[in-house]
């Protein structure tokens, strides 16, 4: 069964929105409290250990009833069962699209061609597990007989930003052992990275579904060349790893076939880390808390499964985007963690959400004429406050933003945490209030200077408010964010599981490194031959 394909321009909601809009694109939102002392609480969804309150929106409950009306009429509950039971639902590359299946529980039912893939699933996750610990706890050594200190993950795309981001955010939880990543075919990135290293103590983890994307067999083979250097043909076995499908290219590298780490078709690249592409993470924090972090994304499935679209968290975070996305011509999404831990969040949604629907032809073929995706970008709070803000707050884009913090610090430095806590929840304070002419004069400005300092305010933010960072509530956050991509596409009859768009700029890369070589003469366009020409005379 295939999704439903409905244009959502077609719809009653669609309209009723369309309408409706044009009754409240000017409403401040601060009238909206005054007249309502409920609306925080009649736009706030407490579940589990989140607190997400949307209020601080240009939303009324007019508004909400018509997006979740134009939920229903676009089939999303269907859509949503026909995802979770397996069936084809990227239909251009003919695959279902079960990463849910990798955090589930053991009793659980995931059927690919009728067949349950769980038991598959966790005989991966033993594997993961197993190695893991025999890693950590010293058992597993280099060909020198000495311990590992130093991992590194080879990979880009799906196969970096997932496992480099997790790592990172969940650096508290570390043990003994130092991580790196190595995804850019920059030839600077992988020796600044492995001048580092020693290879006696070194393990490499090469991830590449194919085992044959250029970036990362590019630095797999300097890596391997520079161990050469120190160690034998057969220490490679002892020190490198791979997870992919592609067993006799991994064999050809000189991978001992038990250290292959399987992957899927029906798993994407960018929803990857919760299979063997996390095996960095693992090795990373420990089995455990990885395991936790599938767990934390299990939780969130099954609210997304079951819970009505009113309270249904990724939902109403969809609908909200597209409120904005379609009807205030809104084009980016900032996303800001008061968290330094979640450094390159926003980075790895960058990949999420602008490779999932980032697509101009709909479920039937036909060209969109409507707007779909969003241009996601973000930094830390407190730092983007020092940066970017002025944009959001006195510029003249709209700009939803995602505001994610955490009740408790990690190190427990309190002074701290209050002082985070306090910009978190000032800011959204500002955005939405401003700041009127009136209060600028009362406090005294000079007569001139008033304009300058007259904030709009009417800025619209979501507050994802959770108890603590931890490997489990990380894990419902990434997958919340899996969600709403996949509610948006859906809303926009777009298929949010392939990504061809990547593909062309790759085959002409090839073409142009043959010409490097002397193998072959391509036809340009004048401004690339110009440019290919001032490469030439310079390398």
């Amino acid at each position: 069964m295939a999704l439903p394909s409905i244009n959502p321009t077609t719809t009653k909601s669609w309209k009723q929105l369309q309408e409706h809009f044009e009754n409240v694109k000017d409403v401040q939102m601060k009238n909206l409290f005054a007249e309502d002392k409920e609306r925080a609480n009649k736009f706030t969804i407490k579940w589990d250990d989140f607190y997400v309150d949307f209020s601080k929106n240009r939303i009324t409950e007019e508004t909400l009833k018509y997006l979740l009306q134009l939920a229903e009429d676009v089939k999303l509950k269907e859509a949503i069962e026909s995802q979770f039971s397996g069936e084809v639902i990227n239909q251009t590359e003919g695959r279902a699209v079960l990463h849910t299946a990798l955090r589930a529980p053991k009793t659980a039912e995931f059927k690919v061609d009728g067949i349950n893939v769980i038991p598959e699933v966790y005989q991966v996750k033993e594997k993961i597990e197993g190695f893991t610990n025999e890693v950590i706890n010293g058992e597993r050594k280099g060909f020198s007989g000495k311990v590992f200190t130093d991992v590194v993950n080879i990979g880009i795309g799906g196969s970096d930003l997932g496992p480099a981001m997790v790592v990172d955010s969940l650096q508290y939880y570390k043990n003994h052992l130092t991580t790196h990543f190595v995804s850019n075919v920059d030839g600077d990135h992988v020796n600044e990275v492995i001048k580092k290293l020693n290879p006696e103590t070194t393990l490499f983890v090469i991830v590449s579904k194919t085992f044959t994307t250029q970036e990362t067999l590019s630095n797999a083979n300097t890596i391997k060349q520079w161990f050469l250097k120190s160690g034998t043909e057969e220490a490679i076995a002892k020190h490198f790893v791979a997870v992919s499908t592609n067993i006799e290219k991994v064999k050809g590298f000189g991978i001992d076939e038990n250290n292959i780490f399987p992957m899927w078709d029906w798993v994407g690249g960018r929803f990857s880390l919760w299979s063997a592409v996390g095996l960095t993470i693992s090795l990373a924090v420990g089995y455990d808390h990885f395991d936790s972090l599938l767990k934390g994304a299990n939780k969130m499935d099954d609210h997304f499964k079951n819970e009505g679209f009113d309270t249904n968290i990724p939902v109403i975070l969809a609908l909200i985007s597209v409120w904005y996305n379609n009807f205030f011509n809104a084009e980016s999404e900032a996303i800001i963690p008061y968290s330094q831990y979640l450094n390159q969040f926003a980075t790895y949604l960058q990949q999420g959400i602008m490779e999932s629907n980032g697509k101009s032809v709909d479920r039937n073929g036909s060209p969109v004429d409507y707007q779909t995706g969003t241009i996601i970008w973000g930094e830390p709070g407190t730092n983007s406050q020092h940066a970017f803000f002025q944009l959001i707050h006195q510029g003249t884009k709209l700009i939803p933003a995602d505001f994610i913090g955490f009740a408790k610090s990690l190190h427990g430095n309190q002074d701290h945490q209050d002082k985070l806590t306090s910009n978190f929840l000032a800011q959204t304070e500002a955005l939405l209030n401003g700041k009127t002419m009136e209060t600028v004069v009362n406090e005294g400005t000079k007569e001139n200077i008033v304009p300058f300092k007259i904030f709009e305010g009417n800025k619209p933010t979501n507050t994802i408010f959770i108890n603590k960072l931890s490997p489990e509530s990380l894990g419902k956050l990434i997958a919340m964010y899996e969600h709403k991509i996949f509610v948006q596409g859906i809303i926009w009859n777009i298929f949010s599981y392939d990504q061809f768009g990547v593909e062309l700029g790759k085959q002409l890369a090839t073409e142009i490194l043959q010409e490097f070589n002397g193998s072959k003469k391509n036809e340009h366009d004048s401004s690339t031959s110009n440019l290919l020409n001032f490469y030439k005379n310079l390398s």
